[in-house]
């Protein structure tokens, strides 16, 4: 008689499997998708406090439009080691007319590239990273997610999707994540967060 795990295949190697406990927390808007990742990673590394958060919104003056740079300087302002890597060192003038961007673009361009700016001195790690861009011109529409493990035999992701309660934890194939990851419009950030803060 084989045991269970005999009848799952070789054992996997340390580092094959990964899954985090990363808490769901669910968005309450359209535009929030950021922020709701950002209290899962605070509370999956014991530092969210609501009313600490509420305070850091107002002080980094996040708003209802969230970019990347904005997360990484709330990680900052939380303690948090993190890297933001990034296409672009700033605001890319393509995506003005992409409907996702279209409303608030004007009022942000400059906000947003003195973020850039002021990143070093203040201390945010900001990358620019290799070009890797599919450069298609879909109707982007944007979205966050916090990425909490992998499976290395099966080629998959398991991460939080801030839009829905349940099923708390989603996956999708590596190539899948890499082809919405790199689409027109996302600079192909990633905020990684890590323990040792």
């Amino acid at each position: 008689m084989r045991t269970e795990a005999e009848a799952a295949g070789p054992p996997l190697e340390p580092g094959d499997f990964v899954q985090l406990p990363v808490p769901v927390i669910q968005q309450l808007y359209h535009w929030d998708c950021g922020l709701a990742c950002s209290r899962m990673v605070l509370r999956y590394l014991g530092q969210l406090d609501d009313s600490e958060f509420e305070r850091a919104l107002q002080k980094l003056q996040l708003t209802r439009s969230i970019w990347t740079i904005d997360l990484a300087y709330l990680m900052h302002h939380f303690g948090v080691r993190h890297r933001f890597c990034t296409q672009t060192l700033g605001v890319d003038k393509g995506y003005k007319n992409q409907s996702f961007y279209r409303k608030h673009f004007d009022t942000e361009e400059t906000r947003v590239n003195q973020l850039f700016a002021q990143a070093k001195a203040c201390k945010v790690l900001v990358e620019k990273c290799g070009h890797h861009c599919f450069c298609r011109t879909p109707d982007y529409q944007g979205h966050f997610i916090v990425l909490r493990g992998y499976n290395r035999a099966t080629g998959c992701i398991f991460y939080n999707n801030p839009a829905y309660a349940d099923p708390g934890m989603c996956s999708t194939s590596i190539s899948n994540f890499e082809e919405a990851r790199t689409s027109y419009g996302t600079d192909e950030d990633i905020l990684f967060v890590y323990l040792d803060s």
